[in-house]
């Protein structure tokens, strides 16, 4: 788990400008990280195979190879899903077995290892890439929509499945991470520290599933997975606050958490800083919540149904993913 480094302790009881002008001083503006010649974020050991595997068809690019893996595994070579998917690419068997290849050449097909199961995912999504070739639409939604979903529902209606809410958001947010510029500029700490501000100004506001825009709160939809709505209720859900606070710092966000991830450029443990975003989930395709990182360990969140917007501990929950820091080009809300 990651835990931030922050020497300054946050006071529960002082004003938020006063708070975050302290941490902000703390914390420093500088950049974080270094930019890789691909636009995702991707570890060392696979940016190679990436790169090497991500020319295989016009429609597959190492970044978007990259957003792929990001999407299906947050590059876990040992993942699992409760499905059965399995490694890096998460193949199930069946799929792995039609479609694996011996990628590095040692006489297996080895789905657990990600010289072959790299490669053999670039290799079946210009497959499936080639199955729905002539549908309408853009090509590579098409083809990641086909990946998802199969290629026979995107022939059947016609593009990326109406109705079909898993693939349209798996879509979305691959390709809102293989588009984002090589190397853009993240946040400064001014407009983090404006987006701690905003979402401080909103402690005690009632949490609304489906709740908050970019211009304040509001009722919400129906239904969480635990069945609340928040059709009747004025508020935020985690991610209609972080969207809400960075709208009045300038930076537009997707809606969803996963999505503000996908927009997101993670920051190294220890150089934190105030307004970064804070991601909870196994990995990046099961991001479930988000907050506003505060500093000293601290976030402000809107946490759950039947809670209002809070100050909380970083290890609130068990699965602390990822702190990110947002991207100016990213993408508005639709």
């Amino acid at each position: 788990m990651l835990r931030a480094t922050t020497a300054v302790s946050l006071g529960i009881g002082a004003t938020a400008a006063v708070v975050v002008a302290s941490l902000v001083q703390a914390a420093g503006a500088g950049p974080v990280g270094e930019a890789l010649g691909i636009g995702v974020p991707v570890p060392a050991e696979y940016r190679q195979l990436i790169e090497d595997a991500g020319h295989e068809c016009p429609e597959v690019s190492p970044n978007l190879l990259a957003a792929v893996l990001t999407q299906e595994s947050g590059f876990n070579p040992k993942a699992q899903s409760g499905k059965g998917a399995q490694g890096i690419a998460q193949f199930v068997p069946a799929t792995w077995e039609a479609h694996g290849i011996d990628g590095n050449g040692d006489g297996k097909r080895d789905v657990w290892d990600p010289e072959d199961a790299i490669p053999s995912s670039a290799k079946y999504l210009c497959t499936v890439a080639g199955e729905v070739d002539g549908v309408p639409g853009d090509k590579q939604e098409n083809m990641l929509a086909a990946y998802n979903a199969g290629s026979s529902n995107v022939r059947k209606y016609g593009g990326v499945p109406p109705g079909f809410e898993e693939t349209q958001n798996y879509v979305k947010n691959i390709t809102t991470l293989a588009n984002r510029k090589t190397g853009g500029a993240t946040t400064n700490a001014n407009q983090g520290a404006t987006a701690v501000n905003t979402a401080a100004e909103k402690i005690g506001t009632p949490y609304s599933w489906g709740g908050g825009n970019a211009n304040g709160a509001s009722t919400g939809i129906c239904c969480s997975p635990n069945g609340s709505s928040g059709k009747s209720i004025v508020g935020f859900d985690c991610s209609g606050l972080t969207l809400y606070a960075y709208a009045k710092a300038g930076i537009s966000l997707p809606r969803t958490a996963a999505q503000q991830y996908a927009a997101s450029e993670p920051v190294e443990p220890g150089k934190a800083r105030p307004g970064d975003l804070v991601f909870y989930g196994s990995s990046a395709a099961s991001i479930h919540h988000v907050g506003i990182y505060v500093g000293g360990g601290w976030i402000i969140n809107a946490p759950r149904p039947g809670a209002k917007v809070r100050y909380d501990r970083l290890d609130m929950m068990s699965d602390l993913y990822s702190l990110a820091r947002p991207t100016p080009n990213t993408t508005k809300e639709t």
